[in-house]
């Protein structure tokens, strides 16, 4: 049954991409499964693990022992995970206990109470046990609140690299900066829920493209460029408005950009669920469990369709400013959880379809299976064989080579 259904999801993919885009037929993605041996640089199986890492450490909380989940990481066939540095308490006091503010307590991401943590020498420990299991690791900052909400002293994009330069120092002391994959100064870049410090004009979520935007990260990545010119530095991004790429003037090495089913025609699907993000309130979730599976299974080929197309349209737009891609928040949905009457199965099948239809493209560096890929959701890691079937095909598909630049081959490296 499993078989079949990625058949159809491949015969979607290329009706909808198109034969001369390097989407494989099921023959032709057979055989590219040993296309790992030929030597060549291979896209990167990536998850998320955000702020859960050093937050989500209480009893039962997913990551109480990092070797544990670690290697529940490579089992799965995972070789590259994106965390939070926390560089803006690092550049205040990385020794200091900081008491974090919930973000939410509605999804599974980081605590959804008040919590402790202390980002040295934890990010260190961390990261030195990723280097020693060859698994690369993405650095990147949501920019949580704490008692303090010292990410408010991020006045200038001088102090913003000033932080971050802080954070490479210290893994530089510790010979850690060759598991660094690249550093994305801020998740999803310029919202106010990440990055408050910054008033973008106007003041839309996803407008990096505005002028006082692009200054901020112009000026905050040439001094990082300059500091450590051996690592790809970028700002991530989430929004659907890929054009954008060819106007881009800061000079990232990569775009990361963010993409999921239920955000495309103007959030059409969540607004017929009637999903509106709530983070403090269970009204969204209870929707979710009454409507979303349900209206997916009601039409699954147009859903299909808006990924697929939204998918190669980015694809085609990044490449136009000659930029990889990596993506490690998609491709179903954006919140989802472990909750009475939420299956995963249509959540798996978007975003294995997501996850091929990226590999297939050749513009894509590092590929997440979807932004749940963690212990704490549990209905997601446990199906290993899952993981496994779609990491592989990820690990196994081809990278356009006028993509790769020496900067970004040589940090691909196992």
């Amino acid at each position: 049954m499993e078989r079949r259904t990625f058949i159809k999801d491949i015969a979607l993919v290329s009706s909808i991409v198109g034969t001369n885009s390097s989407i494989l037929s099921p023959e032709l993605f057979a055989k590219k499964s040993d296309a790992a041996k030929d030597g060549k640089v291979k896209p990167l199986a990536i998850t998320m693990w955000d702020f859960s890492w050093l937050e989500r450490r209480w009893p039962g909380a997913g990551y109480e022992n990092w070797d544990k989940v670690l290697d529940e990481l490579i089992e799965r066939g995972y070789n590259a995970v994106r965390i939070d540095a926390f560089p803006h308490l690092i550049g205040a006091d990385p020794f200091k206990e900081w008491t974090l503010i919930p973000v939410w307590d509605q999804n599974d991401w980081g605590s959804p109470g008040k919590n402790k943590v202390i980002v040295q020498p934890s990010l260190n420990s961390f990261i030195s046990k990723c280097k020693d299991r060859r698994v690369k690791v993405g650095l990147s900052s949501w920019y949580r609140e704490d008692a303090d909400n010292v990410r408010m002293k991020i006045t200038t994009p001088e102090k913003m690299a000033e932080n971050w330069i802080k954070v490479l120092e210290m893994l530089e002391k510790d010979n850690l900066l060759d598991a660094v994959l690249y550093v994305d100064l801020c998740n999803e870049w310029p919202g106010d829920l990440w990055a408050p410090f910054f008033t973008n004009e106007p003041a839309i979520w996803g407008y990096w493209h505005t002028e006082k935007s692009m200054n901020w990260m112009n000026a905050a990545l040439h001094i990082m460029k300059k500091s450590f010119p051996q690592i790809p530095f970028l700002f991530s991004f989430d929004n659907d408005r890929y054009e954008y790429y060819k106007e881009m003037k800061p000079p990232i090495d990569i775009a990361e950009h963010h993409l999921w089913m239920v955000k495309q025609n103007n959030e059409e699907f969540n607004k017929i669920v009637g999903y509106r993000y709530e983070r403090f309130s269970s009204k969204g979730y209870i929707n979710l469990a009454a409507n979303a599976e349900k209206l997916y299974k009601s039409r699954p080929e147009y859903w299909k369709n808006l990924l697929a197309a939204a998918i190669k349209r980015l694809a085609e737009n990044s490449e136009k400013a000659n930029l990889p891609l990596i993506t490690t928040e998609c491709w179903a949905i954006v919140d989802y959880k472990d909750w009475p009457l939420l299956n995963w199965d249509w959540v798996k099948e978007l975003c294995e379809l997501g996850a091929i239809t990226a590999a297939s493209t050749g513009n894509w560096i590092a590929i997440a299976t979807s932004n749940f890929c963690g212990p704490q959701f549990k209905g997601m890691w446990r199906d290993v064989e899952w993981h496994l079937k779609v990491t592989d095909r990820i690990k196994s598909s081809a990278i356009k080579e006028k993509l790769l630049t020496e900067k970004v081959t040589n940090k691909m490296s196992l």
